[in-house]
């Protein structure tokens, strides 16, 4: 009895079971899971708003930070049934951000520091001592939410942005003096 001579395949090998369809992996793909945002997220998107993330993106700060949660069917309607708190509580931190704004925008922030012959300061002002000056006047305002394009290294006044809600911002005038 003569074995039958199999035909000559073209193409690529049958796929193994459980393998992935688009055969063997060569570089890196990029896998995007949807997830609802529980509080805005700067360069990604506002609360409620559902987006899509890289997976590591997602697991490494996202949700641990409880930033978002994922988009499933269930997770969406028992969002659907609160979206009036969050509503009401969106109001709220606008509304407070728009009278800590008005308070803030009569506010000078006087910083002293040594400095050297040309104005030039030893070390720098960061958003960090702005912040704690304005916490030694009674105003709380957390030191990620002034926006400093680079440290101070100068002396002279300077105008600060503190963007305390997504919609509003209030300019804070900084004055760095020279020390003695």
């Amino acid at each position: 009895m003569a074995e039958e001579p199999r035909p000559q395949q073209s193409g690529p090998p049958p796929r193994r079971e459980g393998a992935p369809a688009g055969g063997p992996r060569k570089g890196k793909r990029q896998y995007f899971r949807k997830k609802k945002l529980q509080e805005d997220v700067e360069k990604v998107g506002t609360r409620g708003q559902v987006v899509d993330v890289a997976p590591g993106y997602a697991r490494n700060f996202l949700l641990p930070r409880k930033l978002a949660i994922p988009a499933s069917a269930g997770n969406l309607k028992r969002l659907e049934k609160i979206r009036g708190a969050l509503a009401k509580r969106t109001a709220n931190e606008k509304e407070s951000a728009l009278k800590l704004a008005e308070l803030l925008a009569a506010v000078r922030v006087t910083l002293t520091r040594k400095a050297g012959e040309n104005d030039q300061l030893f070390g720098s002002v960061t958003s960090a001592d702005i912040s704690e000056a304005l916490a030694a006047q009674g105003y709380h305002v957390d030191k990620r939410r002034l926006e400093l394009a680079e440290p101070i290294k100068l002396i002279g006044e300077y105008q600060v942005t503190a963007k305390l809600h997504h919609e509003v911002a209030a300019a804070i005038k900084v004055i760095v003096q020279r020390e003695g």
